[in-house]
């Protein structure tokens, strides 16, 4: 009998070898029946999960297995590209940059998916490739969030959207594993996600000549290398200058000297916000307008490794950045964010441990009205070439010393581990003292 988490382990691998198989069929080009040959072929080593199904559910299931496999390959190699040398994925992902500074995001949450998105960037770009791995707390110390909000910004605009996809859930010390996609071109991921359920906007009248299409434009045009490093900081926090003065100085560094009205289209914020937002960043002297032209302050993004055009250097400088946190009573917060990550990292780990030094309750009898302890099964005796001659025991791999292990008097191993309140030489007199008695009760 095959314990049921052994066959469900066995069925999962089997699958990703078949959906392996399948996406290199349909990326040479071949058809549901080549593969459909291919994994039931009896000598093809590949196709034993999907012979597995034949034999146990019939020939018509595997069929139907084959079919939903091919599907599935099919759809996913359509939506990537192949990659032959790392050049390759540095312009694949120089092209996905220059697509998330061109596509316009509406909506508070829309501002805040460039974050994320640069966040997933930046990793992808130190892995070499779109596949990356990252944990939701590493992704939300890089993008200046919290975990709430990035996990609404994965599950309503990025996933939806064909930006993200999370290819395996992480666990333990490993992160999630993600590839980075190009989007949903066609209208940019479908229809505009609001980021609010409900409106104070009435639609426009037709009878009064109100407006009846977007405030946005469909073109956008923002730096996305400094949103990058200006998201981390927490003058940028939710209560802060907030992510609409993100993508407001993403935009004027690219292109200095704009209007409201091209900074509405170019930023994809909306006009309103884009006045509030600008009148914010002046106060703190980030930014200066001349007529009805705005631009950033010189050096006001001082500090960052941002190099701005030559200016006047009798303008007075930007305040700096800690100071506009501290306004907005933010200061602090990407310090706090980054504790409460490593102790929930720290409770988390020591829950591992606990689990994986879980011991099974001991068996005892009960003779003459006294409990007696019944030994626990021990491992057979190891060989000499794995014994060292301080009572350590040597790792068959490496043939270096396996630490937390050592060997009893009776050359049996002994585990030792931070759970463990007694000594090796008390733990092996314990045994010693276990197994006598047992012997003699028995």
């Amino acid at each position: 009998m095959i314990p049921r988490g052994d066959r469900q382990g066995a069925a999962e691998h089997g699958h990703r070898i078949t959906a392996a198989i399948a996406c290199h069929v349909a990326r040479a080009g071949g058809s549901i029946e080549q593969l459909t040959q291919l994994l039931l072929h009896p000598e093809h080593e590949g196709g034993r999960h999907t012979r597995s199904i034949a034999l146990r559910s019939g020939q018509t299931r595997a069929l139907d297995y084959i079919r939903r496999v091919w599907n599935s390959a099919s759809k996913t190699i359509s939506t990537t590209i192949a990659l032959s040398s790392r050049h390759d994925a540095y312009e694949v992902l120089a092209s996905l940059r220059n697509r998330i500074e061109t596509t316009p995001w509406r909506g508070e949450r829309g501002r805040t998916a460039p974050r994320v998105l640069r966040a997933h960037l930046n990793f992808a770009e130190i892995a070499g490739g779109p596949l990356h791995h990252a944990s939701e707390r590493q992704t939300a110390e890089e993008a200046g969030i919290s975990r709430t909000t990035l996990r609404v910004i994965y599950e309503t605009v990025l996933r939806p959207r064909g930006w993200l996809r999370r290819l395996r859930v992480g666990h333990g010390r490993e992160g999630s594993t993600w590839y980075l996609g190009n989007g949903n071109i066609a209208g940019h991921g479908g229809p505009a996600l609001l980021s609010r359920f409900r409106s104070t906007q009435f639609p426009p009248d037709p009878a009064l000549g109100e407006w009846t299409t977007s405030e946005t434009v469909t073109t956008a045009d923002i730096d996305s290398t400094v949103l990058a490093r200006l998201m981390g900081h927490d003058a940028f926090a939710h209560h802060g200058l907030g992510s609409a003065a993100l993508m407001i100085i993403s935009a004027l560094h690219l292109r200095p000297n704009q209007t409201v009205c091209e900074l509405v289209g170019t930023s994809s914020v909306s006009r309103a916000t884009t006045y509030r937002t600008l009148e914010r960043l002046a106060n703190h002297g980030l930014v200066q307008h001349t007529g009805e032209t705005w631009t950033l302050a010189p050096r006001a993004l001082e500090g960052f490794g941002i190099r701005l055009p030559d200016a006047d250097n009798s303008h007075t400088p930007a305040q700096g950045w800690a100071k506009v946190a501290e306004q907005h009573g933010t200061w602090g917060i990407a310090a706090r964010r980054k504790a409460l990550h490593t102790a929930e990292r720290a409770a988390y780990q020591k829950a591992l441990d606990r689990f994986t030094e879980h011991r099974s309750k001991a068996l005892v009898i009960v003779r003459n009205g006294r409990q007696v302890l019944v030994p626990v099964p021990r491992p057979d005796e190891i060989p000499p070439t794995w014994q060292a001659p301080d009572g350590r025991v040597l790792d068959p791999l490496t043939g270096r010393a396996a630490p937390g292990w050592r060997v009893a008097t009776d050359g049996r191993l002994i585990l030792i581990t931070p759970a463990d309140q007694r000594s090796y030489d008390e733990l092996a007199a314990a045994h010693a003292e276990a197994l006598s008695e047992w012997e003699s009760v028995a």
